[in-house]
């Protein structure tokens, strides 16, 4: 799936909705599936320029709740839910949708993470009062070493951390 940038999104959007010009014949201007485009136009109408920045989060239970309920008391789809709510996917909301109907609201529930295993102990065995001189420097020297690893590891995940923030914020045009 291509990902449109949001000036972009919101000029298609506007163009949709404040011309005379049908959503399909602007889709077909822009070459775009029609589908977006009414989409995008539905999300200009309910949130304006503001529906199109979207921050990726987690739904809790009450939420998903709330948005089945709306669904079935007005008839919505998932599509319709998936924009009047800002949910990223309808595809969400679909699954949403069957795991209701399977297991009910306990369905819906977020899962437990599993247990986490214990941090492994330092390599000695031995305490540091019986170690010779010679065993209490290796054990510093790979001690360092492994810091050194970790700090280095920990510098290349915030960095690419980082670069993926920086794709996915939106410019400020």
């Amino acid at each position: 799936m291509k990902r449109y940038d949001v000036r972009f999104k919101l000029q298609v959007a506007k163009e949709a909705c404040k011309t005379s010009i049908s959503v399909k014949a602007v889709a077909r201007g822009h070459g775009l599936d029609f589908s977006t485009v009414r989409r995008w136009a539905a999300t200009y109408r309910l949130h304006g320029w503001r529906g199109f920045y979207r921050k990726a989060r987690s739904y809790d239970l009450p939420f998903k709740l709330d948005v089945l309920e709306k669904m079935r008391q007005e008839g919505m789809s998932a599509r319709q839910a998936t924009t009047y709510f800002q949910i990223g996917s309808a595809g969400a909301v679909a699954q949403w949708q069957r795991l209701y109907a399977d297991g009910g609201a306990q369905a819906l529930a977020p899962r437990p993470l599993p247990p986490q295993k214990p941090m492994k102990k330092t390599r000695s065995s031995k305490p540091a009062e019986d170690m010779s001189r010679d065993e209490l420097l290796k054990e510093v020297a790979y001690l360092r070493a492994e810091t050194a690893y970790l700090k280095k590891l920990d510098a290349l995940i915030q960095q690419e951390q980082a670069a993926q923030r920086a794709k996915r914020t939106p410019s400020k045009d």
